[in-house]
């Protein structure tokens, strides 16, 4: 399972692209994390402290398309870098004004949040050109997927340290800095200088007049949904049994199960179209969702948990395919931050609605938003097949380009779109 791994890592430019856009991606992980941590220090309250993270998190999903957009037209460098130094400059402004001053205050998280550069989908903008062959574009998806996971892990433990070590302003900091080494780390290397968008139609819709892309994020919009849900839902969890602790381990549960369901995918290849692939996938995540409702002991509910994170991270690689296949040409950044921005918006939902339903149903009731959010994601894929059916035609790709991948497929596609 390891060595196509390996072998991709070893590819040139490939092991600093991943790390570098993981260490980029560090502030987008963790900041909201950052902003609560550093506002209650200052004084402010649980829900000023909300407030901030979740203008944080709106802006943010705002700026991924249109950076994203603004990368398809003027390329990485010219985006990606002065957008990460604004941004971690407005999280110095925060810092520095505090949570007295609420206008500046504000207006410095929007500044954070809007100028989060777009890294995720650069970096799944530039995987075809380094490593060649759709097989390995295929397991890197995967990889990717899986490396998320970490991030997501690891970023929430570095934050903690941090603010341990020296103080939630220190962490907010430094987050910030890191990311920024992170980007420049992306930038300064050849794929990324060298990389140049296929030329596109103009239109003001860009990536989101492909019915097909519109789809998917329908249904991607439901998925984050569930994965929000569960974060209300593992807390009320771990208070009914009288644990913090407890929370830890479920969520260090669905990471791991999502490691071994991301590495076991990306290390085999696959028959048919990766829409129908997808449908099948989302089904079963919503199907393993679903026995989260029955709150057993701890035990128990760590391994159902990690039995639900089992599905995630291959329903995301597979995901980031069809984004390349229906992605209008010139637009696979966007397309891919579009991606990003949707299910952090369904994340958000999900979290606001797992709240009121832990008031009225309990904690089974919240863990029950997450399995209605996987049903609903499979109805949007089963309502849309006709769309998802159409992928863009891999006749308009450019070969000198270095992204135009709307053609791409997984191997073993024998759908007449390969590239």
């Amino acid at each position: 399972m390891a060595t196509g791994y390996v072998d991709i890592l070893k590819a040139p430019h490939a092991a600093r692209l991943l790390t570098g856009t993981l260490v980029g991606r560090l502030p987008s992980a963790t900041g909201h994390i950052a902003i609560v941590m550093f506002t209650r220090a200052e004084g402010g309250s649980y829900t000023l402290a909300g407030a901030f993270a979740a203008v944080y998190g709106v802006a943010m999903a705002i700026g991924q398309p249109l950076l994203g957009r603004a990368v398809d037209l003027f390329g990485q460098p010219r985006v990606q870098l002065p957008a990460a130094v604004v941004s971690a400059l407005g999280m110095v402004l925060f810092a520095a004004v505090g949570t007295d001053a609420l206008l500046p205050a504000y207006a410095a998280v929007v500044i954070g949040g809007f100028f989060t550069p777009p890294l995720e989908g650069g970096l799944r903008a530039l995987w075809p050109n380094v490593l060649g062959g759709d097989d390995r574009v295929h397991r890197a998806y995967a990889m990717d997927a899986v490396a998320q996971e970490v991030m997501f892990t690891a970023g929430p433990l570095l934050v903690t340290v941090l603010v341990a070590l020296w103080s939630p302003a220190a962490a907010l900091l430094v987050i910030n800095a890191i990311g920024v080494c992170g980007a420049l780390s992306v930038i300064l290397s050849g794929p990324s200088r060298a990389w140049r968008s296929a030329p596109r139609e103009a239109h003001w819709l860009g990536a989101l007049r492909s019915p097909g892309l519109l789809a998917l994020l329908s249904a991607f919009l439901f998925v984050g949904m569930a994965m929000g849900s569960i974060t209300v839902a593992g807390i009320a969890y771990a208070d009914d049994h009288g644990r913090e602790s407890i929370y830890g381990w479920l969520m260090a549960a669905l990471g791991l199960g999502a490691l071994v369901g991301g590495m076991a995918y990306g290390a085999r290849e696959w028959a048919g179209t990766p829409e129908r692939r997808l449908r099948a996938i989302v089904a079963l995540l919503a199907l393993c969702y679903l026995p989260l409702t029955l709150t057993p002991g701890v035990a128990a509910m760590t391994v159902l948990c990690a039995v639900a994170g089992v599905f995630l991270a291959p329903a995301l690689a597979c995901a980031f395919v069809v984004v390349d296949r229906h992605a209008p040409r010139g637009t696979v950044t966007e397309a891919f931050s579009w991606l990003v921005t949707t299910f952090g918006v369904g994340a958000s939902l999900g979290t606001a609605v797992a709240g009121p339903a832990v008031e009225i149903g309990g904690t089974p009731a919240s863990f029950g938003v997450a399995g209605a959010g996987g049903i609903a994601a499979l109805l949007v894929l089963l309502a849309t097949r006709r769309a998802l059916a159409d992928p863009i035609s891999p006749s308009n790709a450019t070969p000198s380009t270095e992204n135009d991948r709307s053609g791409a497929a997984e191997p073993g596609f024998s759908s007449g779109h390969q590239a």
